[in-house]
């Protein structure tokens, strides 16, 4: 079904042209019809935040088996940068967990917030950049932060609508990849997990970086589903040292 076909069958008569006419001028068909569906729950998006994506489903999936294996059965979560809310939710409906979820933008909370009471799910939300304002300690950490290089090239589609507070971040791409780990350190607890989507070339350098913070961490660089560098997983295990 291509984006016009899709938009007849989402959106009645009297919003259609408008959504035609909007997805010719190069508008993202998730914001023209306002959600998206995101492992299984309806999640609002505007452009305000960044559209949920599929690789990110699999950081989640992921992270549930990762968590279910290797953490206790309650546990306390965090996710930052959490934009749309999505992942914070997804981890709240299938973990038996409190969460907590921060962003630096108050638009993207505010879009979050909606999304939680859409979902059902109470989830404690913050304004914070990263773990700044953050105090308490987590069994899992988790994150899809901003990860493009200035000088990357993207999708204009992307370029021009999604929030590039939540796309660009200096040092290659890589900078909050080293502001989260190294402030993750006073925030986990014995046992923990960090769980991080990458870009397809950051492995070996976020793996650097996660050995620079946690020397002696389990470090697991996982693909998506083209088999591309994707993910991040540290597991932490304080009593084993």
């Amino acid at each position: 079904m291509d984006d016009k076909e899709y938009l007849k069958k989402y959106l009645d008569k009297a919003s259609l042209d408008i959504g035609l006419q909007k997805l010719d001028q190069g508008i993202p068909l998730q914001y023209i019809i306002g959600n998206v569906n995101f492992y299984g729950n309806t999640i609002k998006v505007n452009s305000h935040v960044l559209i949920p994506r599929f690789e990110t489903e699999l950081l989640v999936e992921k992270t549930i088996n990762y968590a279910k294996k290797y953490l206790p059965p309650e546990i306390k979560i965090i996710d930052l940068g959490t934009g749309s809310g999505a992942i914070a939710i997804t981890l709240k409906k299938k973990l038996n967990a409190v969460v907590d979820a921060i962003d630096i933008s108050k638009e993207a909370l505010k879009v979050a917030k909606e999304n939680a009471q859409i979902n059902e799910v109470d989830i404690n939300f913050f304004i914070s950049d990263m773990l700044n304002r953050v105090s308490a300690k987590y069994d899992l950490i988790i994150s899809n932060p901003p990860y493009v290089a200035h000088d990357e090239v993207i999708a204009d589609i992307v370029k021009n609508n999604e929030p590039a507070i939540a796309l660009y971040a200096d040092n290659h791409g890589l900078e909050f990849y080293d502001k989260i780990l190294r402030d993750a350190i006073y925030h986990v607890n014995d046992k923990a997990i960090i769980a991080m989507e990458i870009g397809q070339k950051q492995g070996k350098a976020v793996t650097d970086i996660a050995k620079k913070y946690f020397p002696h961490a389990e470090i697991k660089v996982e693909k998506d589903l083209p088999g591309l560098d994707r993910f991040v997983f540290i597991l932490i295990d304080k009593k084993s040292l």
